[in-house]
């Protein structure tokens, strides 16, 4: 479906996209990084709107760049904000969907069938002006899926959506998925793409850090060096022996005595220590809390690992 070639983009001396190179197959992904990490600049080169500075890339077997007839198998969800407030979302939908060569009553149907799938039903005909923020993402949402397009990509579709209108586009998505087509959504939030699908290529300052399932980055992690912090009566008791071990990195005693921050180059060895400790000198362990799970946490393992810190 994508197949990048040593993609990069560069804007004047400032990395865009850092030498990218993958092959996706049709399915669901999740692109994840924080903001600033080149998730926007790489969705515009995947429509078109941008033009590779070094290598390439292709969808669907085309140049995004030279073949505009592309986009008529891709539908966009923009992380810019609808800026046309006498215009109603039924208007606009049609309109755009018209680009794509369907005539107006073809159009129109289309637009209405996407407006009611995002639970715009009641307000389309009502200029976008009146809308929330959330009642506008809605609408650009149904833009991205109403000409039926064979891949959406979405950048940070949730911005300004309420708890229920979360779930609600979740449903969405997952119904979109689950009729056999593909998705690529974008977010600097693992939880909400973790909802809809578990493939997820990792990006930051440009370049592609990791790509896999969720369980496999969790697994990486679990095996890179990062922070936990065991919590309860006791726990001061194990502060010398872990200072001995050469897998730890540093230990900090706070709270009263009560609680230890432990950098850890290895986590597996502090966890196959620790029942034994714990019997040992019989802490009563309140909570012990790992970075495992933390985009934030993943990210620093990442970064280590690119940086050649983690063998």
């Amino acid at each position: 479906m994508i197949e990048f070639k040593n993609l990069t983009k560069l804007y004047g001396s400032v990395i865009g996209v850092n030498d990218l190179c993958l092959e996706m197959e049709p399915g669901a992904y999740g692109l994840v990084g924080p903001n600033g990490s080149g998730k926007t600049t790489l969705i515009n080169l995947l429509t078109g709107q941008l033009k590779p500075t070094l290598g390439g890339l292709k969808v669907f077997g085309q140049d995004p760049w030279k073949d505009r007839r592309l986009l008529r198998r891709i539908g966009l969800c923009p992380a810019t904000d609808v800026l046309y407030p006498n215009v109603s979302a039924k208007q606009w939908v049609s309109y755009l969907v018209s680009l794509h060569g369907f005539d107006a009553a073809e159009s129109e149907r289309l637009a209405v069938e996407s407006l009611e799938i995002v639970g715009m039903e009641s307000r389309m005909n009502r200029p976008m002006g009146e809308y929330s923020l959330g009642m506008r993402q809605r609408a650009k949402i149904a833009q991205s899926i109403a000409h039926q397009p064979e891949l959406i990509i979405l950048d940070e579709p949730y911005n300004g959506l309420d708890p229920v209108g979360r779930q609600q586009m979740t449903r969405v998505l997952k119904d979109w998925v689950s009729r056999g087509k593909s998705l690529l959504f974008a977010s600097h939030v693992l939880h909400e793409i973790e909802a809809i699908t578990s493939s997820f290529l990792l990006v930051f300052g440009g370049r592609l850090l990791a790509s896999g399932t969720s369980a496999q980055l969790e697994s990486f992690v679990a095996e890179a060096p990062q922070e936990v912090t065991l919590v309860g009566e006791g726990v001061a008791s194990i502060l010398t022996e872990l200072a001995q071990q050469d897998w730890v990195d540093s230990v900090q005693l706070m709270n009263h005595r009560t609680q230890l921050r432990i950098a850890l180059r290895d986590p597996a060895a502090f966890y196959g220590f620790l029942p034994n400790w714990i019997a040992k000198h019989s802490i009563q362990v309140e909570q012990l809390q790992a970075s495992e799970g933390n985009l934030t946490a993943i990210f620093e393992a990442l970064l280590k690992y690119h940086r050649g810190d983690v063998s």
